[in-house]
């Protein structure tokens, strides 16, 4: 938030992208929602069913600056956001379509409020067969795709970033943690909690 407690400017205009998402899913089947990072350990919506997922070619990134959530426009924090290339291993939540339209409606005032994300529709494999689940994407060109970070800039970050849900390192670990605590390793996160961990011992 700026210091006047405002959210910053949209990115672009949120709605148009909530219309286009409802008009794609259509509102007569159940819903799914494919989460890789805060989703999973806080959906904040109520769900019928929960399982493992995967999908390929998109991965887990904390490369997206957070000015809000995590961070602030003065002191920008990170979150993670789902980049082309590789895979993808999270869950699934499946929504009943009565209630579809209400969780869209919260998850876009929570996910989106700078219209940031880039919301598709992707093929997850799971242990039930494979379902079409939305999920939120970052492009390479989006102003809020961090590029490469030096393990001092990651240090810095996690030391310093905090938004209107917290810091960017409890963001991160509480995610690690959930992760483990689904069976699922994410090489690229543990080494940067263990660059956060060497952080916290200099201190």
């Amino acid at each position: 938030m700026t210091a006047s407690g405002a959210l910053p400017p949209p990115l672009r205009d949120p709605a148009p992208l909530l219309d286009r998402t409802i008009e794609e899913w259509g509102g007569h089947e159940d819903l799914w929602l494919f989460g890789y990072g805060s989703l999973i350990w806080r959906p904040d919506f109520e769900f019928a069913e929960r399982r493992p997922a995967q999908v390929q070619g998109w991965h887990r990134a904390l490369k997206m600056w957070s000015r809000v959530n995590r961070g602030s426009p003065e002191v920008p924090g990170l979150v993670f956001g789902l980049l082309s290339g590789g895979s993808c291993r999270g869950v699934v939540f499946r929504i009943p379509a009565a209630a579809g339209l209400e969780t869209l409606g919260r998850l876009w005032l929570r996910e989106m409020p700078t219209g940031v994300y880039d919301p598709r529709w992707l093929r997850c494999a799971t242990p039930g067969g494979p379902v079409r689940a939305l999920a939120f994407t970052l492009s390479r060109k989006s102003p809020n795709f961090t590029g490469t970070l030096s393990d001092a800039r990651y240090r810095e970050i996690f030391a310093t970033a905090t938004g209107r849900y917290g810091s960017s390192l409890d963001y991160a670990r509480q995610t690690f943690e959930e992760l483990q605590r689904h069976g699922i390793h994410d090489a690229a996160l543990a080494r940067l909690m263990r660059l956060a961990s060497t952080e916290l011992d200099a201190r």
